[in-house]
This record gives structure tokens, C-alpha cells and sequence, in this order.
């Protein structure tokens, strides 16, 4: 039975509850009190999940390497739900952390079936605002990157169809580029750390990806020749499938250890400590050392009419070179949470968590968290009616938009660069 998320639907809805359960996903809150800065987006239950956040946090509060990485299928035109994993990997390397951004052009391609110069012409919208939110880093395409193409077909040796199959329901219609666009996925995962070393990487994405950061841990741990396990009074350095070099390499590094048939015991030093030896040991032995990825997992931006933001279902938003007449009809027709008439609205007040016109100033308008605060006190007290809320909202989105147009155009070269 497979685990009925699914990375390609565009109107699933995600049991929650469910999917932290089943999958051991840990609420966000405690490990973002660790941040030096917590960001808004964690602030604002936008990013609400992790999975081993807790190495990353340590990187940025001692100042060591890490990297994020995320990537766009260029199915269409980039929208605001893009725009939130844009930010979020923006923070990340404000914070020190190296950034990477793969256009999955090959994901297209098999996917949606895209064509190739669509996905190039969709991922240079991509970039651009990428590049105009102050992204610095690496930036590619999937076609393009010969040695994530290595990575992949690498990582697709420790992957069988059966795994395939129980992960996101594959089956003998299922075609072979679309299984190959997903090792290509855990190749970029990964990709990070084989181009700047082994570091704690984490990977911003909807909770709807959760199946390929899974598949990717999962080949992570299989593609290494060891395992370190903290028995309690010693750490047992574990071979996989290590080379007996490697394994006597073990040995050595670690005076006063003990030498046994496919392992080794190492007495009074942290697990951390003897990680991070065994890891440069496997990577002299042609191993790759790598970190299982980290990943964080927001909520999904709603569209305008409810339901998923899509790039597929125009109405849902805005493009971000559309026309203000064109924007204007959308945020005025927007979904809101007002009562049935103006004398209820007055006398109940809103609902704005029940508000797509609330939510847009909760995920891009207003980065104020007191004027957030107000627009909530005006809305459940009746003072703020829908119609002026839009209103307001409209003149926000418009002056959101000619700034962020105004970048992209001057970071256009960038993109062309790619």
C-alpha cells in the first residue's frame, strides 16, 4: 500500500495530523526557539514541520557549514506559493547556509510533458525571482547537470520498482522517465554534498513532497559504508559494505579501539566526534560521507477561490507580470471569511483563518507582525469589512508587485546565465 501522498496532485488535500503520525515529522516550534533569529515564516505557522532540523540550527548557531536546497518544476508561471520556498531558502543562506536550486526540467518533461523549451522559458521565470528575492548560490537545470545525472544513476541502484511502487503508487503504466525523474530528484537532494562536501542539508518543501525527502533518506543511508551506533559505554563503527582498507582506516584513527569482524569499538569519545572522522575516512576510500537531508514543511498557500494555489487553475492567482485590471478582478472575487450579510460582519466580526485575502497578507503583504496583528483585531471585530480589506489588500499586492517586477527585470542576466 503506498502512502497516499502525492507529489504531482494539484487538488489532494494532506491529512496533517495524519502524515506527522505515520511518518514521524516533529512540529517546528521547539527546534526554531534553538535559531539565533526565527523567521517569519516559522513565527506565522507557515513552515510548520521538520524532519532533523535540530543539525541545521546547530550549524547556524556555530557558524558551520551547511546547505539548503530546493527545487521548481517549470510546469508553468512561478506564483506566490513558489515565492514562500523562494524566501525560505534566501533565509537559509542569509544564515550562512550554501544555496542550491535545481529547475526540474526533467520532472516536467515526464510529468506534465512539458517540452524543453518551455521548460526553459518557464525556468527563467523561475530564477528571476529567485534571484530578485537576494538569492546567492548554485543555480541549475536538471537536463544540464552531467553530474547529477551520475548521482542519480548511482542513487537508482540502491531503489528497486517495489519501493517505487509503495512510495507513490507506481505501476506497469507508470512510465520509465517518470521513475527516472525521481531519482533525478533524490540525486539533487544529495547534490549539494557531493558538490561542496559533506554538510547537514535541509530541504524547504510542502508537506505534499514528503515522499521524495523519505526515498532520499533512505538512499542516503544505503549509498554509505557505514554506520555509527552509540552502544551506551563504547560507539560501534559499523561496515556496510565498507572496503577492509577502509575498515582497518577505522582502526587506526582511533588509538586504543578494538578490532573486530566487521566492526569497530571505540571507547570515550562523543558519537559526533568519531561521525565526523569516519566520514572523511569514507570519503578517502571513494565513498561519499553523505548527511540523511534535513527538510522543513510548510503549509500550502490557498488560492484565491480556496483550494491549492496551481499554476494549472489561472483564477487560483496571479501571475507576476499580470495586468493590475486582470489582479484586481482576482483579489476582488477572492474568497473571504465575512459573514452572510454587513450586520453580521459588524456584530461577529470575520473569520480571517478562514480568509484566502487574509492569508495573502499572512504569507507576503504585510511583514509587520503588529500590523498583521491589527488587520486580525479589525477583522473579528467587525471594524473591517471584506469589501475594505480587498481594498487595502489590492493596494499591497500592486506595490508588492511593481517592486518585485522591478528586481527580476534587473536580475534578468542571471537567469540568462543558468
Amino acid at each position: 500500500m503506498h502512502s497516499e501522498v502525492n507529489p504531482w496532485s494539484n487538488n489532494q488535500t494532506v491529512d496533517v495530523d495524519r502524515l506527522f503520525a505515520d511518518f514521524g515529522i516533529e512540529p517546528v516550534s521547539e527546534v526554531a526557539r534553538r535559531l539565533p533569529e526565527v523567521p517569519s515564516f516559522m513565527r506565522r505557522g507557515i513552515v510548520v514541520g521538520h524532519r532533523d532540523y535540530n543539525l541545521v540550527a546547530d550549524a547556524i548557531q556555530n557558524r558551520t557549514p551547511f546547505h539548503v536546497l530546493t527545487g521548481f518544476m517549470p510546469s508553468g508561471l512561478p506564483h506566490l506559493g513558489h515565492l514562500m520556498v523562494m524566501k525560505e531558502v534566501v533565509w537559509h543562506v542569509q544564515q550562512g547556509g550554501n544555496g542550491y536550486v535545481a529547475v526540474a526540467d526533467r520532472e516536467a518533461h515526464a510529468v506534465r510533458g512539458i517540452s524543453w523549451e518551455k521548460c526553459r522559458e518557464y525556468g527563467k521565470e523561475y530564477l528571476k525571482a529567485l534571484y530578485a528575492l537576494g538569492f546567492e548560490g548554485t543555480t541549475y537545470y536538471q537536463s544540464k547537470n552531467d553530474r547529477l545525472k551520475d548521482l542519480a544513476f548511482e542513487a537508482s541502484t540502491k531503489v528497486n520498482f517495489s519501493e517505487l511502487a509503495a512510495i507513490y503508487g507506481f505501476g506497469p503504466e507508470t512510465s520509465l522517465s517518470h521513475a527516472v525523474s525521481v531519482i533525478t530528484q533524490v540525486a539533487d537532494i544529495l547534490f549539494p554534498q557531493l558538490d561542496a562536501g559533506p554538510a547537514p542539508t535541509i530541504v524547504p518543501v510542502g508537506l505534499d513532497q514528503d515522499p521524495h525527502i523519505r526515498l532520499t533518506r533512505d538512499v542516503a543511508y544505503k549509498l554509505r559504508m557505514f554506520t555509527v551506533e552509540d552502544r551506551g559505554d563504547h560507539i560501534s563503527v559499523r561496515s556496510k559494505n565498507a572496503p577492509e582498507e577502509a575498515l582497518e582506516a577505522v582502526h587506526r584513527a582511533f588509538p586504543g579501539s578494538k578490532k573486530y569482524a566487521g566492526h569497530v569499538d571505540v571507547a570515550g569519545l562523543p558519537q559526533r566526534q568519531v561521525e565526523d572522522a569516519v566520514r572523511e575516512i569514507e570519503i578517502a576510500h571513494g565513498g561519499f560521507g553523505f548527511y540523511l537531508p534535513s527538510s522543513t514543511y510548510h503549509i500550502f498557500m490557498p488560492g484565491l477561490q480556496g483550494g491549492k494555489m496551481s499554476s494549472s487553475v489561472p483564477e487560483s492567482s496571479f501571475g507576476f507580470y499580470e495586468s493590475e485590471k486582470s489582479i484586481k478582478k482576482k483579489v476582488m472575487a477572492a474568497k473571504t471569511g465575512g459573514r452572510m450579510t454587513l450586520e453580521e460582519q459588524k456584530r461577529l466580526g470575520g473569520e480571517p483563518d478562514a480568509c484566502s485575502v487574509y492569508l495573502l497578507n499572512l504569507f507576503h503583504m504585510l511583514e509587520d507582525d503588529a500590523e498583521l496583528a491589527d488587520l486580525v483585531r479589525r477583522c473579528e471585530s467587525g471594524e473591517l469589512t471584506c469589501g475594505q480589506c480587498k481594498k487595502e489588500t489590492l493596494e499591497r499586492v500592486n506595490a508588492f508587485l511593481r517592486e518585485l517586477r522591478d528586481k527580476m527585470d534587473a536580475v534578468e542576466h542571471l537567469a540568462e546565465e543558468v
